[in-house]
This record gives structure tokens, C-alpha cells and sequence, in this order.
């Protein structure tokens, strides 16, 4: 009996890879072997740098705060120890908003800690 590939499987399998691969340079984006790679290296970066965004945004809301609490007389630490002691239910990423955008709001929480 002849062996019988299935090769509307196949073909589906290589559009989907080829799909994903839309937008990238060169032969990236239309060749079946290169792209399969580009494709898995992408995948890759994506999942690895969903946990190093997150990462990245706290250092930013760190600093944030940091410079506001600075402004108003306080270091980061005592800042965030206050704020923790009088149960203040505000996270990091809103008080560094506060501290960026609405620093009148801001200086008030200070005002309310001290």
C-alpha cells in the first residue's frame, strides 16, 4: 500500500507559521524554514518579555514616587513604610501617577502621613 501524506495538515501547519510570521524582513517572512525559526525565536521574546515588562514598569513607578516623596521631604522607604502603617490602600502604580500628574494630590498623601 503507497504511503499517503497528509498534506492539507501540512499546508495548514505551514500557513499558520507563515501568518505569524506577517511583517518581519526578508526571507523572515515568506520562506517556510527561516520563517519557522523567526517564528519560535518571537515566541520566545514574547513570553520572557511579558515577565520583564511587568519588572520594568514597577522600577519606573519606584522612581516615580521616589523623586515625589524626595520633593516633598521624605525618601522612598520611609515614604512607602508611612504609607503602609496608616493603611492606605494606594499601589505603586497609582501613586506614581499621582506623584507624576497630579502632584497637589500627591503632596496631600504626604501631608496625611507626616
Amino acid at each position: 500500500m503507497p504511503r499517503s501524506t497528509n498534506s492539507v495538515a501540512s499546508r495548514a501547519r505551514r500557513k499558520k507559521i507563515i501568518k505569524q510570521a506577517k511583517g518581519f524582513f526578508g526571507r523572515r517572512k515568506n520562506v517556510w524554514t527561516v520563517a519557522k525559526n523567526a517564528v519560535d525565536k518571537a515566541m520566545l521574546y514574547a513570553y520572557r518579555d511579558r515577565k520583564t515588562k511587568k519588572r520594568n514598569f514597577r522600577a519606573l513607578w519606584i522612581a516615580r514616587i521616589n523623586a515625589g516623596a524626595r520633593i516633598n521631604g521624605m525618601s522612598y522607604s520611609q515614604f512607602i513604610g508611612k504609607v503602609k502603617s496608616n493603611k492606605i490602600e494606594l499601589n505603586r502604580k497609582v501613586l506614581a501617577d499621582l506623584a507624576m500628574n497630579h502632584p497637589d494630590a500627591f503632596k496631600a498623601v504626604v501631608d496625611k502621613i507626616k
